[in-house]
């Protein structure tokens, strides 16, 4: 059995002296494919994530809002503390999802509809679902010192 590769076959592996040996993960990294399509990773991440959609408040609903809204405006002077739960809309599809801030409002913006909290949060009103404040009672709104 002559073969032209026969002289080379049982040499030792070469070593060099100048360079340092490569690592496993580098040397693996060679041989990993290539991303063919670009953005494929994200575009498929993008698509999995769930977002919500907006509720749509009943008249009765809206109604108690802005009777909850109004009774903040006149008492703004009592910085009563208040929990907000309101819908954010997704920037890249359609949807988005709920949030709740608890804070002090700064101010009510009737020419933006907005309510600016003081740690400057802005907050459109067309997405507010729901308000909570110490000051509400069940019924009136009165305000307690």
């Amino acid at each position: 059995m002559n073969s032209k590769y026969q002289d080379i076959l049982y040499l030792s592996h070469h070593v060099s002296k100048t360079r340092k040996p490569m690592s496993v993960s580098n040397r693996a990294a060679q041989f990993a494919p290539f991303a063919a399509l670009t953005g494929y990773e994200e575009a498929v991440h993008e698509t999995a994530r769930l977002t919500d959609t907006k509720v749509v408040l009943s008249m009765d609903q809206v109604i108690t809002l802005n009777r909850k809204l109004s009774f903040l405006q006149d008492h703004l002077h009592c910085c009563p503390n208040v929990e907000i739960t309101y819908f954010i809309p997704d920037k890249k599809k359609s949807g988005g999802c709920y949030r709740m801030t608890t804070g002090v409002i700064r101010r009510i913006d009737d020419t933006f509809q907005q309510i600016i909290m003081k740690d400057k949060t802005i907050i459109n009103i067309s997405d507010i679902t729901e308000i909570h404040c110490p000051l509400f009672q069940k019924e009136g709104f009165e305000c307690i010192s």
